[in-house]
């Protein structure tokens, strides 16, 4: 393919004619959070990834920084802890990006479901204790009677319904989180490079060799670094066995399918998360935004194409079957799916996910309410840690000092030169990326007697998120006050101001230019030419879907957008005739198989 992006030119030779002190071998979440902390830091750092950034699991979880309320049943207070700790600090460096919601947990008079009434009330107030939710907050917990929760939310299949646990969650864009990490690197002297595949690492004197395809060229190239980070997520075991690695395999992945619906064939105030109700200890997500609805997820394991995993029939039926189940009324079927997405989840082998797919459910409301009272006095400063984790210790008849029964679920190792950081979820990226600096810290320490002062990672804000985070509406109304003085009409500066945060300075100054390519507002214009020039868009498939998520959640606006986006496109990056058929053809298979077309087809 010929086409001409001078930012990835002069990436490309970047990458060929310096050396590196961290060479990142994937660039989704955890990769671009490591890319952000190493630059910032000082290190000379290349980040690459053999797709589009945010491609695979990045663009494809659930779209939430999730709090895992469901670990307390387990006592696993740690974990909690630690997630709804980190889901604070991402909510500060990326302001624009995670926004607080209310999440609606059902509560049903079922043997096999997760909590009654009385251990969900209880559950809510640790949680809220360990995410420092302020009694006066909106977003306190509260605990609705079947009554109130029939007016709440209609449309619930009430039989058997004795509740309604409501709580503080955040909703989030993972692909646009991903990017402004990556722009925050880059503008720290980072080099990014998407569609470069690491084929081999091999050992260079005291540091390392990693051998890259370029695969819109076929270029093949070596990078050169003092140390290699494997964050490939999903291709983490890929990247140990072209490292000749003696590190066993350790990914299990598990595939997540969601669906997306008009919100007005399924309308929930916000986010629902029930148990499946097929006792598969599969928890459902429905959520709504942008005048849409979305569920899932399905969370079986995988084992075909990693570069592409389809949503199936099979998927299609399950999620289906348990929205319907749980709305009786909706009458949800296939035809009603806008748009989809399927994703891989790169867990450590073992039991166990983020939505808390434990078997163990020992907690009972009395073990719950005595943890509340300890958890009590030590938030009163009563008691000390120590007598905490006794309490914990005796409620799971458990000899571990934190009694938690699911680890963080991710692993940094460090071998040869290169950190291995595997598992993880994308709510504990910023976590994850600072241990894996703590680790380069030592080994440049270590072996190349350099010191490297980590940055404080917990108020470095990404790209975008340079704002008063503790205001954030007030902060982008102004950014959306000042594109309605260009004539950007109120909707789409809000769409601005939400979507770039502390960037839309940078798009007031492409619309201060008035281009406007051929059946595209200004606004439009400008937000193309700014992800081409500093998005690191390079396809039409890279816009629609990752940059400004159009394909899953404004799918009606497609018909009038696609054509003039892939001209200015070829018309911008200089496509040839057969580059620009071979992006169109590309993009139109893509966006079918998320419109589940060939489904429908079957299903006639």
């Amino acid at each position: 393919m010929r086409f001409k992006s001078s930012q990835r030119i002069a990436a490309i030779e970047n990458l060929k004619e310096n050396d590196f002190d961290v060479v990142i071998i994937g660039a989704g979440i955890t990769g671009a959070g490591i890319a952000l902390q190493t630059a910032a830091s000082g290190l000379r750092t290349a980040i690459i990834d053999m797709q589009d950034f945010a491609e695979g699991t990045s663009s494809r979880s659930t779209k939430l920084v999730h709090g895992g309320i469901r670990y307390l049943k387990t006592f696993d207070v740690d974990v909690v802890a630690d997630t709804v700790g980190e889901r604070a600090r991402v909510q500060q460096v990326a302001p624009h990006i995670p926004r607080p919601s209310h999440m609606l947990m059902p509560l049903y008079d079922d043997s096999e479901a997760t909590f009654t009434p009385m251990s969900a009330e209880i559950a809510m107030e640790i949680y809220d204790k360990l995410a420092e939710v302020p009694a006066d907050s909106p977003y306190v917990h509260r605990l609705l009677t079947a009554e109130e929760s029939h007016d709440y939310l209609p449309m619930l299949d009430h039989q058997g319904l004795v509740g309604l646990a409501i709580y503080l969650d955040y909703q989030n864009n993972d692909a646009r989180l991903t990017i402004e990490n990556i722009k925050q690197a880059v503008s720290d002297g980072a080099v990014a490079v998407s569609h470069l595949k690491a084929t081999a690492v091999t050992a260079d004197g005291d540091g390392k060799k990693i051998s890259v395809e370029d695969t819109f060229t076929k270029e093949v190239f070596d990078i050169k670094g003092k140390v290699v980070v494997n964050a490939a997520g999903p291709w983490h075991d890929t990247i140990t066995k072209i490292a000749d690695e003696t590190t066993k395999d350790t990914i299990r992945p598990t595939k997540g399918v969601h669906l997306v619906i008009n919100q007005d064939r399924l309308p929930v105030p916000n986010t629902v998360y029930f148990d499946s109700g097929f006792h598969d200890g599969r928890m459902i997500f429905v959520i709504p935004r942008a005048n849409k609805t979305y569920f899932g997820t399905t969370d079986t394991d995988y084992s075909g194409d990693y570069l592409h995993p389809k949503v199936e029939q099979a998927d299609v039926d399950y999620l289906l079957a348990t929205i319907n189940s749980h709305f009786p009324n909706a009458h949800i079927t296939i035809d009603d799916v806008q748009s989809s997405w399927a994703g891989l989840r790169p867990l450590i082998g073992g039991a166990g996910d983020y939505n808390g797919n434990t078997t163990k459910k020992t907690a009972s409301d009395e073990s719950l309410h005595e943890l509340n009272t300890k958890l009590d006095q030590y938030f009163n400063n009563e008691i000390d840690r120590h007598e905490v984790d006794e309490q914990l210790s005796d409620l799971t008849s458990s000899g571990d000092k934190s009694a938690s029964s699911v680890s963080r679920g991710f692993q940094i190792k460090a071998e040869n030169g290169i950190v291995n950081v595997s598992g993880g979820k994308l709510t504990d990226y910023r976590l994850m990326a600072s241990e894996t600096l703590e680790k380069l810290v030592g080994i440049f320490a270590d072996k190349f007697a350099t010191k490297v002062t980590p940055i404080d990672s917990t108020k470095y804000q990404v790209s975008g998120g340079h704002f008063n985070p503790n205001d954030v509406d007030a902060e982008l109304e102004k950014y959306a006050e000042e594109l309605e003085k260009y004539e950007v009409n109120e909707v789409k500066a809000k769409e601005i101001a939400n979507l770039y945060g502390s960037n839309t300075p940078e798009i007031i100054e492409y619309i201060k230019t008035g281009v406007s390519a051929p059946k595209l507002s200004v606004a439009e214009t400008s937000m193309l030419h700014y992800a081409i020039d500093k998005e690191f868009v390079l396809r039409p498939i890279d816009y629609f879907l990752r940059r400004t998520n159009y394909l899953l959640f404004k799918s009606e606006d497609l018909e009038r957008l696609e054509t003039p986006v892939i001209d200015e496109m070829a018309k911008i990056l200089e496509w040839s005739d057969d580059t620009k058929q071979a992006m169109t053809e590309e993009y139109t298979r893509l966006r079918d198989e998320a419109q589940l077309k060939a489904l429908k087809e079957e299903a006639k």
